[in-house]
């Protein structure tokens, strides 16, 4: 599935990242320190990187149980908040992107939903959920984007982290 791009024309669709692919970005976009002010700037740069892509999505980032950042941008639903729900479930119990779980129960053969044993009204492994990853301590958080294709939910997820980091 393809959605618009800036000017309204489809993109090509994203092409979903090997296991490997998720791997190395989870070990790469690890973060020297996550405060409140960090949670802020990295929000603002999801919410920049969205606008620039008419992307209509909502934007969540959780350290431990609280919640940081919010935004739903024009064209998101309520039913985007219950996505980010349901994917950051998925990362905060195996400690890795929600794209990333979906995809080794895909590399078995079978779905998340059909071998996972855990209800899929709570829980999702559809990407666009990543995990915030500080150094010396592990995952202390999450990173969510809900409101495109889960490919693409996932890509803008790592292009913001990725701008982070080098900033």
């Amino acid at each position: 599935m393809s959605t618009p791009a800036a000017g309204g024309r489809p993109s090509a669709p994203a092409k979903a990242p090997s296991l490997d692919e998720l791997r190395d970005q989870e070990r790469r976009l690890v973060l020297p320190h996550f405060t409140h002010d960090d949670a802020w700037t990295l929000g603002t740069l999801l919410v920049e990187l969205a606008r620039e892509r008419g992307a209509p999505v909502a934007v969540d980032i959780r350290r431990g149980g609280q919640q940081l950042f919010h935004a739903a941008l024009p064209g998101s639903t309520p039913d985007n908040d219950a996505w980010i729900d349901r994917k950051r479930r998925v990362v905060e119990r195996y400690q890795c992107s929600s794209l990333q779980v979906g995809t080794r129960f895909r590399a078995k053969g079978t779905t998340f939903e059909d071998s996972s044993r855990l209800d899929p009204d709570t829980y999702a492994a559809h990407g666009g959920a990543f995990p915030l990853a500080v150094e010396g301590a592990g995952v202390v958080g999450t990173v969510v984007v809900s409101g495109l294709p889960q490919i693409e939910d996932h890509a803008l997820v790592v292009a913001a982290l990725e701008r982070f980091i080098a900033a």
